[in-house]
């Protein structure tokens, strides 16, 4: 409810010092917005109104989410099936490195923004699951060669007559939360994880990167993968990824970027157009959405912009690493 109230007032006063108008219709709750697709700002007859790009297209700003929204909900079925195939599998090894890259440890909490298929949300819990085992194993053999017989014997009858009470000491469990403005992908991570077995751990939330519906200082991890680029205001996203972090928590978007390589340049542009168009239209019956996909990504900032970007949202040690000659970039940073 506080995130709520914040997030209606915030909204007001970003519309009153904008000299924009906003209706009661346009307000905005956490019950709502799991319902419709969100309704965007508003804009009185007198206001100038902005455009910006939708792929190649310009766009007045109030359609680029309705239209990201449309793209994304064609496509919900067949995007996990598209990412394999457009990127040859590769899409799983970024995957994986970004949570190396992490390091999570148990009872780190999560956000996923535009996450709605879980990849992220599930390479998370299997990653603390795993450190977690590791912890255990390795306390396991040391208690085993430091202790005596009788104290293994009298440790071992203590813990099972205290299992109950134990359980106020053990650590808090790690969570995630994936947050994404689609309810279609949201739809599709939720079947994914009962298929997998990880729905325990993962809550699905609809909302919007811009003004997200969590109270302040909420996660230890923020993460974005190869979403912000669909994001109308990019730097509103990145206030509301410092707002919701704890004082320390980490920030961390997994990007495609603008490629180093002149030669593998070329090769990537010739996929991009002449491929990837035709495989969403044999695989997902859809040749303007990744005809989209394809063009968001020549329109995102390249690396030193978005490192700026980030500087000038509040982020500290702000750094980037390119992945494949460029064709993606991890930035990370912290927050103070």
């Amino acid at each position: 409810m506080a995130a709520s109230v914040r997030l209606l007032v915030r909204r007001v006063l970003r519309r009153s010092s904008a000299g924009v108008s906003f209706s009661a219709a346009g307000s905005w709750s956490l019950s709502a917005c799991c319902c419709a697709p969100p309704s965007r700002r508003s804009f009185s007859d007198g206001a100038a109104e902005k455009n910006t790009h939708f792929g190649f297209e310009t766009v007045p700003e109030a359609e680029k989410a309705k239209k990201v929204y449309k793209v994304f909900e064609n496509v919900a079925q067949k995007y996990d099936v598209m990412n394999d195939a457009m990127s040859l599998g590769i899409h799983r090894l970024w995957k994986d490195a970004l949570l190396h890259a992490m390091q999570p440890q148990p009872g780190a909490r999560l956000l996923d923004v535009a996450g709605g298929t879980g990849d992220i949300a599930f390479r998370f819990l299997e990653y603390v699951a795993y450190q977690k085992e590791r912890r255990l194993a390795r306390r396991t053999v040391d208690w085993a060669q430091t202790a005596s017989r009788p104290d293994m014997c009298d440790s071992y009858l203590g813990n099972r007559e205290g299992d109950d009470e134990g359980e106020e000491d053990a650590p808090r469990r790690s969570r995630v939360v994936v947050c994404d403005i689609n309810k279609e992908m949201l739809k599709v991570g939720k079947q994914k994880a009962q298929r997998v077995g990880l729905d325990d751990g993962v809550s699905w939330v609809v909302g919007d990167a811009e003004e997200l519906p969590f109270d302040d200082n909420q996660f230890d991890i923020y993460t974005i993968a190869f979403g912000l680029r669909n994001v109308t205001h990019v730097d509103l996203a990145l206030q509301e990824a410092v707002r919701v972090l704890k004082p320390g928590g980490r920030f961390m978007c997994l990007e495609f970027s603008k490629v180093t390589n002149p030669i593998l340049a070329r090769l990537y542009d010739a996929y991009s157009f002449q491929v990837i168009p035709v495989l969403g239209e044999v695989i997902a019956g859809d040749w303007k959405s990744y005809q989209y996909l394809v063009e968001s990504i020549r329109k995102f900032p390249a690396q030193e912009e978005l490192k700026e970007l980030l500087e000038d949202a509040s982020f500290s040690c702000v750094r980037y690493h390119n992945w494949t000659g460029g064709v993606v970039s991890l930035h990370s940073g912290f927050k103070l």
